[in-house]
């Protein structure tokens, strides 16, 4: 029997637990009275511990700070807007206004190894951009204060001046404890792709190769993004940067692009296509190594068609009499092998391979019907240009609301070549919402169902901007119109096409008590009676709950019809929540109704504390829902 609940736990998730039970799961050795005892691990680690003095680093002032940053939990939350939003009961769809740091922190729990691509173009860092001064007491209260971009004394936080004396340390830390957060977010299968310029592109490589590691950095594209030039300095500048890493290397796989200027030489009854020798090309592969890659094929020489193609066979007899092995390479004279084994080519004999000859020698070929290439570590072409971003932003908003946005093309092609056809993507510094529009442009071209998140600090927009005198006051007021109009752009008539989404709000916990780590002894007392922000409404609160329980924010939440009483049933019946300040036992019946009637397990139930009428009560609620099936350790309190 239990009359005391535990509470939901008001912070997101603890980094630094989470990486100690990490190693003490690889360790369990190391765990001495609760504590780890590093002598043992580096022990355990041996010679792969680096204790010389001199080491190749990668540091910078507050590097320190800004990866404890990245660890420290919060209190904050995200409350929805229904009326910013579109179609809310139906999208799965979020954009999020807020300092991306405190949001990354949020959806660590309900979002972590969930987001298969990440794409951002953070500031550049050219002296003109807003950078992030994060505050390293108190996150949430530096982000209210940025929001209006000025700092506690009223000075203005527009801008990172290069002549500031920490100029590339600012950007550091901002960049770091993200990357960080982001990583974490990320399918094991999972990429990022960032755009960045000169100014901190070699900056930026160091940090990620450290965040990501070295061995998971894939490339980096060279995006010529202004074809005609910017004529300044010493060089006419034309292109940015693109870094692209994966969160592991072992599981990446990328897939091609549409090759529309690809032509065929050849056609069979199964349709085009060229051909491609059979051996592989690559010396690190022979005959030693792969011996079952080493076997004789044979021609006939009287079988030629009239596309100069033979007959072959992996049985010599009177009509196939030619042998051809793989060739030796040019440079090294290396024995090549097979690119298939026996296997596979006996099920593809005079379909998909066939003999060749060349002037001097027979060959075996491979037909190679598709028309699509790997993506270029290149990208050039007038729709990839900043030009052409800024155009179908103006066209769409019929006016220049935004500078640089980046085309729409660019990041749908990351996303053709990156993600599933239901995969999330995320972008943490989304600006004009570009990357949201590529994503339903993809769905619409491919007929997926790829979710995206779009968080946007709501920088105020100045009174001399076009957008401004349109009555747009903030980034996100340009986005969340901008991401409207596009999806009904977009969508074609009978589409089965999500053009909705969810617009949630960064703020202070809508718990009174969770606003602090301490709570003044004048205040419990008021506290025990109502611990609820008195702006705080009931969805505020059950999204909150949801986040601080990893629940994904697109879930549904159904609210149920209990007189007094709000009951909210999220994800299918996974979790109850229940709301009011007269809850009795009778209100709960709803919920073990259920419980029965849709075989539920496994259930979560939070109820409102200060809302139940007495401790008699709270133990008959307690009591029924345990009977029902309940475990104690699943019935939380706010």
């Amino acid at each position: 029997m239990v009359d005391q609940l535990n509470e939901v736990n008001s912070r997101s998730e603890n980094l630094t637990l989470k990486n100690i039970e990490k190693i003490k799961e690889l360790f369990p050795e190391i765990l001495t009275e609760k504590k780890i005892d590093f002598d043992k691990l580096r022990l355990i680690l041996g010679d792969e511990i680096d204790d010389s003095p001199e080491k190749y680093s990668f540091t910078w002032n507050g590097k320190k700070k800004a990866m404890q940053l990245a660890q420290q939990p919060t209190t904050a939350t995200l409350k929805p807007n229904k009326e910013k939003s579109k179609n809310w009961d139906e999208t799965q769809n979020i954009y999020i206004e807020g300092d991306n740091l405190e949001v990354l922190k949020l959806l660590q729990k309900s979002y972590a190894d969930k987001v298969k691509m990440i794409y951002i173009d953070p500031p550049y860092n050219t002296g003109k951009d807003f950078v992030y001064k994060d505050n390293f007491k108190d996150s949430v209260e530096n982000y209210l204060e940025q929001t209006g971009q000025v700092d506690s004394d009223g000075n203005r936080l527009a801008v990172n001046s290069e002549t500031n004396g920490r100029y590339h340390t600012d950007w550091l830390n901002m960049m770091y404890p993200r990357l960080k957060l982001a990583k974490n977010l990320m399918t094991k299968d999972g990429m990022i792709f960032i755009s960045i310029d000169d100014s901190e592109q070699a900056n930026l490589k160091k940090v990620c190769d450290e965040i990501f590691g070295e061995i998971n950095f894939i490339g980096s594209f060279i995006v010529n993004s202004t074809p005609n030039a910017r004529d300044y300095g010493h060089i006419g500048k034309m292109h940015e940067f693109v870094l692209f890493y994966s969160k592991d290397i072992n599981f990446t796989k990328t897939k091609m692009l549409p090759d529309n200027e690809k032509v065929f030489s050849y056609e069979d009854s199964r349709g085009k296509y060229n051909i491609h020798p059979l051996y592989n090309s690559n010396e690190a592969f022979d005959k030693r190594n792969r011996p079952n890659l080493y076997y004789p094929f044979y021609l006939n020489p009287r079988s030629r068609n009239k596309d100069g193609f033979y007959d072959i066979s992996l049985e010599k007899d009177e009509n196939f009499t030619i042998e051809i092995y793989p060739p030796l390479s040019q440079k090294n004279k290396v024995q090549f092998v097979w690119r298939w084994g026996k296997e596979k080519s006996l099920k593809n004999l005079n379909n998909e391979i066939i003999g060749y000859s060349t002037k001097n020698e027979y060959r075996i070929v491979q037909k190679m019907r598709h028309s699509e290439k790997l993506i270029r570590s290149i990208i050039s072409g007038k729709e990839f240009t900043s030009r052409r971003g800024t155009a179908e932003t103006e066209e769409l908003m019929q006016g220049k609301l935004f500078s640089f946005p980046k085309p729409i093309k660019l990041i749908q092609n990351f996303i053709e070549i990156a993600t599933e056809s239901d995969s999330v993507i995320l972008d943490f510094f989304s600006g004009s919402g570009t990357t949201a529009e590529a994503v339903m442009k993809q769905n619409s071209s491919d007929k997926g169902n790829r979710k995206y998140i779009m968080v946007q600090l709501p920088e105020k927009l100045d009174k001399e901007t076009e957008a401004y005198k349109d009555s747009f006051r903030t980034i996100p007021d340009i986005a969340e119109k901008r991401i409207d109009r596009a999806g009904d752009d977009i969508r074609i008539p009978n589409q089965d096409l999500d053009i909705g989404f969810k617009v949630f709000e960064l703020d202070k916990s809508n718990i009174k008590k969770w606003n602090s780590d301490s709570v003044k002894l004048n205040e419990n007392l008021a506290l025990q009676l109502n611990n609820i922000k008195s702006d705080s409404g009931d969805f505020d609160l059950v999204y909150e709950i949801m986040l601080k329980q990893g629940l994904d924010l697109s879930l549904p939440v159904e609210k149920l019809g209990v007189e007094g009483t709000s009951i909210f049933k999220i994800a299918f019946g996974s979790l109850f929540i229940v709301l009011g300040q007269d809850i009795r036992s009778s209100d709960v019946n709803i919920i073990t109704g259920m419980i029965e009637r849709e075989c539920l397990e496994d259930v979560v139930i939070v109820l409102q504390d200060t809302g139940i009428k007495n401790d008699s009560e709270k133990l008959n609620i307690i009591e029924d829902l345990n009977a029902h099936g309940v475990q104690y350790d699943n019935i939380l309190s706010i």
